[in-house]
């Protein structure tokens, strides 16, 4: 609902607060928690580590789908040399937003899994963990969004389809319990890949969209929001304890 209303400039805004509320989570709970509920440190550190290269891979993976899919239609445009001109000017003929829904749709259903594993382990750890995952999952949708309608989607079509593939969060979260519930020895490995997922977003994937903006005003912003999205987290697990 917030996608239907925010302006491109709020955005920026957003992502800065996603990436110190994604650190704050994974630094000052997930991992505390996990290394103590974790019977081996290494275990837990390799989780960590496979969590990383794990997330790195699935980009790969929808990078090279997605660039693959744009080479081929390329190739078979009638256009001839004009062939990409003609593609980008008639929109993407829906695949951009294709792979949007399908990423989205794998990405709230691992989501659903980590925020279930969280819960398990805490209840302050997965009211935490939620939090920072809706502050990043905000200024992703609005992007989202906006590829949807680039895509040739209709708002209500947009709207419709993001909200069927939150469901996938919802899936993700009653698998895990019931799986974790019988398993409840590899609650601290999940919480170390989801720590990993929180990194790994933050610093691969908004981190350099905020080095874009060099200036020292926009710099200054930067830091005090992700200072926020870090102080939320802690003032939240505060008010929790309280």
């Amino acid at each position: 609902m917030f996608a239907l209303t925010a302006h491109a400039r709020w955005v920026p805004v957003l992502v800065s607060y996603a990436v110190g509320a994604l650190l704050g989570a994974a630094f000052l709970e997930m991992l505390p928690h996990a290394f103590s509920m974790g019977k081996s440190p290494e275990l837990v550190a390799g989780s960590i580590l496979a969590g990383i290269l794990l997330f790195f891979i699935l980009e790969k993976l929808v990078l090279w789908r997605h660039f693959h899919a744009d080479d081929f239609d390329v190739e078979t445009d009638s256009g001839g040399e004009h062939a990409d001109t003609n593609a980008h000017a008639n929109g993407d003929h829906g695949r951009s937003g294709l792979m949007i829904l399908v990423g989205n749709t794998i990405h709230n259903f691992v989501d659903g899994i980590l925020i279930a594993a969280a819960f398990m382990a805490d209840i302050q750890l997965g009211l935490v963990t939620a939090v920072a995952i809706i502050a990043h999952e905000i200024p992703q949708e609005v992007g989202d969004f906006l590829v949807l309608l680039h895509s040739g989607y209709s708002k209500a079509r947009a709207f419709c389809y993001n909200l069927l593939s939150g469901v996938a969060t919802f899936a993700g979260a009653v698998l895990a319990y019931f799986a974790l519930h019988e398993m409840s020895e590899w609650i601290p490995v999940m919480l170390g890949i989801a720590a990993a997922s929180m990194i790994y977003v933050a610093v691969a994937d908004l981190i350099p969209g905020l080095h874009r903006r060099a200036e020292i005003r926009a710099t200054i912003s930067q830091v005090l929001l992700i200072s926020a999205g870090i102080g939320s987290i802690a003032m939240m697990r505060v008010f929790v304890e309280h």
